[in-house]
């Protein structure tokens, strides 16, 4: 039995709830993203999010443009992985115009753009998720790589950012002998030297494991009901890839793997295997590459007349790519006119971040569990408040 101090100290002893804010401007929310966070001591007891702060009015802009200004908007979505948009927008256009031919070698153009900007993402990816758990050198090394693939863009197209380099009827510029060259060498340089530093940096780090391991656990059938897509749900245990699955442009001709998480460190879905999906893709991007680099064709690079102007049939189509962060979907509808009727666009990043506040539910989440939890799903704001 207590002493009568002992009881009146545990009386006077009172606790309460706290509702703290993350963002909607906060480093750790990847963007313009508020989470009110409500807690019982470090304990997660709920979170509530809130998206619309960056509301870019994509679609409505779409219905006011003719086909080919449409393509620039689509670079402000995922604007860390715009080829994608580019290419999932162009592609629904394409099926509807039968008489634009896209030539063989702006499909392998277009492959080895995708892929180039699919690694440029997932650097920041990386480098972003160090900074998050505490480990500023994997930034520094993540932003050097990514310049060198900035600077093939810049040869490229001008642009270290918002690309609007894959166009209606193919690509707008040739990809010159130099420009290949620097890409193969870009390759050969970053796998798998520095992907294996990186591993070491990093991925196996011990302090970093016990951050990412049996965190954020995403079971495979909640991810699917949620309708999670790209890495964030490879991390689960599905092997869902748009490119090996529903082949579209040219991948169908090339050999490589579809990275899935494995609970190699703890439970199937926590946060170090969406992690590692991502950093095991970069190899399978850069295996692309080079069969690309390989086999591509002598030619033209676009179809012209599709540049100067695009009138399709009457219709719609839905189209969808593999982005960096999963399915990038756009349904066209289209009156017969040079501009869109209705233009429908599905970013990836607001499914996925649409699973965290079930994930905080669950009771097992602490207040430091929720900046790894959003920087394992590799959101884009852009993409989510299109």
């Amino acid at each position: 039995m207590p002493t009568t101090f002992e009881s009146s100290a545990i009386e006077d002893i009172r606790t309460e709830e706290m509702l703290l804010n993350m963002g909607p401007q906060h480093p750790s929310t990847h963007g313009v993203f508020r989470v009110v966070i409500r807690t019982d001591g470090e304990m997660i007891l709920e979170s509530e999010s809130h998206v619309g702060y960056l509301h870019r009015c994509f679609e409505k802009c779409a219905e006011g443009n003719n086909y080919i200004q449409v393509v620039p908007y689509t670079d402000r979505m995922d604007y860390l992985c715009a080829i994608g948009n580019n290419l999932g927008y162009s592609l629904a256009v394409e099926r509807l115009c039968p008489k634009v031919t896209v030539p063989e070698r702006a499909e392998y153009i277009r492959v080895i753009a995708m892929e180039l900007n699919r690694i440029a993402s997932h650097l920041i990816a990386f480098g972003t998720y160090g900074l998050d758990l505490g480990a500023i050198t994997p930034f520094l090394h993540a932003w050097r790589d990514r310049e060198k693939i900035l600077k093939i863009f810049e040869k490229l197209c001008g642009q270290r950012l918002n690309y609007s380099y894959v166009r209606i009827g193919g690509v707008t510029f040739d990809m010159t002998d130099e420009i290949l060259s620097e890409t193969q060498s870009f390759v050969d340089y970053f796998d798998p030297k520095i992907l294996d530093e990186y591993d070491a940096l990093l991925s196996y780090n011990g302090i970093f494991i016990s951050r990412t391991a049996n965190v954020g656990v995403l079971p495979l059938e909640m991810a699917i009901d949620y309708g999670v897509t790209g890495p964030s749900l490879r991390g689960s245990g599905l092997a869902r890839d748009l490119r090996k699955d529903e082949p579209y442009s040219i991948y169908d001709r090339f050999d490589f793997e579809v990275p899935v998480g494995t609970g190699e460190m703890g439970q199937l879905g926590d946060c170090w295997d969406r992690y590692m999906v991502r950093i095991r893709e970069m190899r399978q991007s850069c295996s692309i590459i080079r069969q690309a680099i390989r086999d591509i064709p002598e030619g033209t690079f676009c179809d012209k007349k599709a540049f100067r102007t695009v009138k399709p049939t009457k219709g719609e189509v839905y189209q969808k790519v593999e982005g960096a962060r999963g399915e990038v979907g756009f349904h066209v509808v289209s009156d017969g006119t040079t501009s869109p009727y209705r233009v429908k666009a599905r970013g990836p990043s607001f499914c996925n971040i649409s699973i965290l506040d079930a994930m905080t539910a669950k009771g097992d989440c602490m207040l430091a569990d929720v900046v790894a939890l959003i920087g394992s799903l590799d959101i884009v704001m852009g993409e989510v408040d299109r």
